[in-house]
């Protein structure tokens, strides 16, 4: 079976689009992410993003993601980002996109310049119940001890709709090595049971940060955009960051702007570009 397909990033985090709106998902999905993400063996991405039709008639589409690994994704900044322009480039010229997701409810997105959209991220939440976290206390889980990879670490917890733990205050960003022991141990700390996010901070100025990011179930990417956003929430909280105004996130694959509002709502604004479309060999079934 050939399958076509769009490869998009948004600062680097790259996913592979499939355009489901009249086939609806295939039923392979979570295989084909694994086996398309695969670098140097396939397309090659941190997932695999299907654009289905909409849950509800006010919608335009439905995200449905799915991580490197095959497991069922639950948001992706980034990702929710390149799914508004790919609708703006095929047929659903507007301005303002609503998307329905499976397991994040609607996303508002706003075209601010082209190739550039701002996100409604929802409300963010820094209790136990809400990330999930076990054994730190109820919260809000601002600064807690953990001891991970031989280290003792002092972390924020926040769920952004999906889990966060953001390692703050780092003199410097942990290299490729360390990223990947550090961050895939905290990813699979016993204090997250559904696992978690992981965002390695350094604050430059009250609006300027930088962050490395290792993703549940895709590892070390180039741009995390809920990590983004869980990063300046936790900030903003610990009053390090200012709230109501845009903090520019550094990641490896470019900038995002993150902006907390008074109601504790996120908006994240980036970029959102193709990088090239193909068609693939897929497996029946």
């Amino acid at each position: 079976m050939k399958l076509q397909f769009t490869k998009m990033q948004g600062a680097g985090n790259d996913y592979i689009y499939l355009d489901c709106r009249q086939s609806g998902v295939p039923a392979q999905a979570p295989a084909l992410a694994a086996r398309l993400s695969r670098r140097h063996f396939s397309v090659g991405a941190d997932g695999l993003i299907c654009i289905a039709p909409p849950m509800l008639a006010d919608a335009d589409a439905t995200m449905v993601m799915y991580n490197a690994d095959g497991s069922e994704g639950v948001m992706c900044g980034n990702g929710v980002r390149c799914v508004a322009e790919y609708l703006y480039t095929h047929g659903v010229v507007k301005d303002r996109i609503e998307l329905d997701t499976p397991r994040a409810g609607r996303k508002t997105l706003y075209r601010t310049a082209p190739h550039s959209w701002c996100a409604g991220m929802g409300r963010f939440s820094v209790r136990a119940e809400d990330i999930p976290a076990v054994g730190l206390g109820a919260g809000p889980l601002l600064d807690v001890p953990l001891v991970a990879a031989g280290r003792n670490w002092q972390v924020g917890c926040i769920s952004m709709g999906n889990p966060h733990c953001v390692v703050a205050g780092q003199a410097q960003l942990p290299d490729a090595a360390q990223l990947a022991v550090w961050g895939g141990t905290l990813e699979r700390h016993p204090a997250f049971p559904q696992g978690t996010n992981v965002e390695f901070v350094q604050i430059h100025t009250p609006e300027h940060i930088s962050a490395a990011v290792w993703e549940r179930g895709s590892g070390a990417t180039l741009a995390c955009g809920t990590g983004a956003c869980a990063a300046v929430a936790l900030l903003v909280l610990r009053g390090s960051c200012p709230r109501g105004k845009a903090v520019e996130v550094t990641m490896p694959g470019g900038a995002l702007s993150v902006c907390v509002l008074e109601d504790d709502t996120v908006l994240l604004t980036g970029p959102a570009r193709t990088v090239f479309e193909g068609v693939v060999e897929a497996p029946e079934g």
